[in-house]
Order: structure tokens, then C-alpha cells, then sequence
């Protein structure tokens, strides 16, 4: 694998549009692929650059980790949309651009003229692509369509923390923003869909992706427990609704999880544990018999683990049944595997001579390897290098800057 290989998106151009967390992200993934990724945000910068966390001797404060993690690879050109010129700049952008991606509110691109019908119009083989709280009209009317949404709304609504809790009756926010992350992914998946079949037939389509649909598309298995048994699933804190043992147990350091409800696995994990009647036993033969009698082997496999450190688990255990420590992310900076896989990456940060560290590319590709190429840009940090080759001059640049229509 040649570290210096191109991305797989290389030579693909994105206009972005979004900011928070699940436009950008979006964006990240395609960036880390190599697509060339033009962030137009507004004069005062995406809002996130001012989130933090900050390293305590930055001084700069041009951004924060939150913005640093999912815009690094990006390329960042502040602009007006209020501002006709501002728009236009936008426009001839999306001339030479594969797709273009935003999550405003509804409605709001329409207003500014740089809607998905104006756009197909001007640029038919472009992709345009949405993420929004309930979806965008074009591809289905919700009754909630003009509702704003969040992270924690998508995750309500879709139907994840109606399973997630310590007990039936205490649901639980997941901890990671999935109700920004899943339809970030999503939409991803979409837009590398659309951008491929527009090589092929020269036609380009609008690409949406609702937050909630996506968390719900992410929770599938409840519609497929209600549908096929009636049943309303609820929050079973660490443990499996239909398989047994597979959940969290207790360690005498903190806490372990354990996934062998399988054939396969359960006679190992009771040899392992110093339970082999466990395995002998008619009463657990099946998959469905030790789900009917959950409390019995979580409570074995309980006694067994709660007498050990997590490592001391991970020594007996590991390799030979599913089996994970519960990290925290100290464990995962000191962890080789994640070391092996270039899943902690160090980047630049400006005002500050340390680098930082952001989360690596999950998706591994042989001949054209995603990474992390450079660092989160500074705003408008390469405004002057595009409005170059839009063809303006450094006299036009300047008064646009003078003007504030671009910065």
C-alpha cells in the first residue's frame, strides 16, 4: 500500500455547504478519500469553531477540537450568501463541482436561489445532496418537515433511545452524536451513489437523507420485533433482548463485554469461566433456551469475571470467545491495536507547537488508502486561491474582501 497513493475520490470536487456536525462529517468522509472538499462558510465561520475544546496554550484560537476533527482535508472559503456576488461566487463554483451539500433548514437554499432546481437547471450532471431533521419535501412531505432538529431530537424521534437505558423504563441519549453521524454517513453513501451514476449517464439528482429516518434505518431491529411479535422493545441496559451471553459483566477494574451466545462459542466461555455443566446442561442447548435463561448465565458469567482486571480477562479470554474490554479513551491511545491501524492521528494545529490528535479513517482501501492529509483549515484560509481560479484578479479579491462579501 503507497502511503502517497491518490484517494479513490481524487479528482472529485464537493461545494460545502454545512456546518455542525452532520454536513461536515458527511463531508470528512468523502475528503478523506481524497475528493477535493471547497467549505464555503459564512464571513463569522462555521458556528463549531468556536465550540472548543481549546489546547491551553493556544493562544490563536482559530478553532477548536470539535471543528479540527471533521473538516480536517477540507478547503475553506468564506463568502456572503446574503450578498448577490456572494451567491454568484457560490454559482460558478459549482461549475467545475460533482455534487454540492447542505443542511439548511428547508426552504432556505430555494430563498438564496441556490436551490435543487436552479442548480439541476444551470449544472445537470451535478449532485445535490441535503441532510435535514425530517427529510426534504422532494422526496417525501412529513408533517414535521420544517422542524428544526438536533442530535438529540433525531435520536428521540428515530427510535434509539426508546432501547437505550439501564432499565425498561429510564431511556438513554447514546453517548456518540449518532443522530448527526448515521445520516452523515448515509448521505455519504448517497452521494458517492448519485456521483457515480451521473459519470455514467450525465445526469445528476437530488440526494436527501432525514436525521430521524436514518436513526431509525440504524434501529431496524425493532421494526422487525414489533412486526413479527406485537412487542413495544425497551431499554435492557448492557444485555441482548434475544441473545444471552451478550452484553457487559463486571471486572474488579471496571467493566468487560462478553458476545458468546452462539453454538460455537457458549461450551468455550463455560470451559473458560470453570462452569462445563453450564454447557452440559438440556436446559441451555439452543440459542432460545439461554435467552430463557438470561439471569441464571449472566449471573455465572458475572461471578467468574468481577474475580479479575479487565487485562487479566483480555489474557484468559480474548481470542477465544468474542471478547472486549470496556475502553475508555486512555485505553484507546494506549491501545497497539489502534496504533496498528492508524486510528489516532496526530495533525498540526495552529497557534500552538504540539500536534493534536483527531480520530484516523476507518475505512482501509489497498491501493488508494483514505487518511488524513492535512488540518482543519483556517476560515477562509484558501478564499484568494479559488476566487484565483474562478478567474479574478488580486485588485476584484481585494474589493470583495473590502466589501465583506468574501473573507
Amino acid at each position: 500500500m503507497s502511503r502517497d497513493a491518490a484517494g479513490a475520490l481524487d479528482g472529485v470536487r464537493i461545494v460545502d455547504l454545512t456546518q455542525m456536525l452532520a454536513g461536515p462529517f458527511c463531508t470528512m468522509l468523502l475528503a478523506d478519500q481524497g475528493a477535493e472538499v471547497i467549505k464555503v462558510e459564512p464571513l463569522d465561520g462555521d458556528h463549531t469553531r468556536i465550540v472548543g475544546p481549546y489546547h491551553p496554550d493556544d493562544k490563536l484560537k482559530a478553532f477548536g477540537g470539535y471543528f479540527a476533527s471533521v473538516n480536517r482535508n477540507k478547503k475553506s472559503i468564506a463568502i456572503d450568501l446574503k450578498r448577490p456576488e456572494g451567491r454568484d461566487l457560490v454559482l460558478r463554483l459549482c461549475e467545475g463541482a460533482d455534487a454540492i451539500v447542505e443542511n439548511y433548514r428547508g426552504g432556505v437554499m430555494d430563498r438564496l436561489g441556490l436551490g435543487y432546481e436552479n442548480l439541476h437547471q444551470r449544472f445537470p450532471k451535478l449532485v445535490y445532496a441535503t441532510i435535514r431533521g425530517f427529510g426534504d419535501w422532494r422526496t417525501g412531505r412529513s408533517p414535521y418537515t420544517d422542524w428544526p432538529a438536533y442530535d438529540v431530537v433525531a435520536q428521540a424521534f428515530g427510535g434509539v433511545m426508546a432501547i437505550t437505558g439501564p432499565d425498561q423504563d429510564t431511556p438513554m441519549k447514546v453517548g456518540p452524536g449518532v443522530g448527526d453521524l448515521m445520516p452523515a454517513t448515509m448521505c455519504a453513501v448517497g452521494i458517492v451513489s448519485a456521483i457515480l451514476r451521473a459519470h455514467k449517464t450525465g445526469g445528476g439528482q437530488f440526494v436527501d437523507v432525514g436525521m430521524v429516518d436514518a436513526i431509525l434505518s440504524m434501529c431496524e431491529r425493532i421494526v422487525h420485533q414489533h412486526a413479527y411479535t406485537g412487542g413495544v422493545p425497551v431499554p435492557e441496559g448492557n444485555h441482548h433482548p434475544l441473545l444471552c451471553p451478550f452484553g457487559m459483566f463486571p471486572a474488579k477494574d471496571g467493566h468487560v463485554t462478553i458476545a458468546a451466545h452462539a453454538d460455537t462459542h457458549f461450551p468455550v466461555l463455560c470451559r473458560l469461566i470453570g462452569r462445563p455443566d453450564m454447557a452440559s446442561d438440556p436446559r441451555l442447548s439452543t440459542v432460545q433456551d439461554r435467552r430463557a435463561h438470561q439471569d441464571e448465565i449472566i449471573a455465572a458469567v458475572a461471578i467468574f469475571t468481577r474475580q479479575h482486571t479487565k487485562q487479566e480477562l483480555l489474557t484468559h479470554l480474548g481470542g477465544q470467545v468474542p471478547f472486549a474490554p470496556v475502553n475508555d479513551v486512555r485505553d484507546v491511545f494506549a491501545n497497539p491495536h489502534f496504533a496498528a491501524r492508524d486510528m489516532v492521528v496526530s495533525v498540526p494545529h495552529p497557534g500552538i507547537d504540539p500536534e493534536m490528535k483527531v480520530a484516523g479513517v476507518a475505512i482501509k482501501m489497498s491501493e488508494t488508502p483514505g487518511r488524513v492529509r492535512h488540518r482543519a483549515p483556517l476560515l477562509g484560509e484558501h478564499t484568494d486561491q479559488y476566487l484565483t481560479t474562478l478567474g479574478l484578479g488580486g485588485a476584484e479579491i481585494a474589493r470583495l474582501r473590502a466589501e465583506k462579501i468574501v473573507v
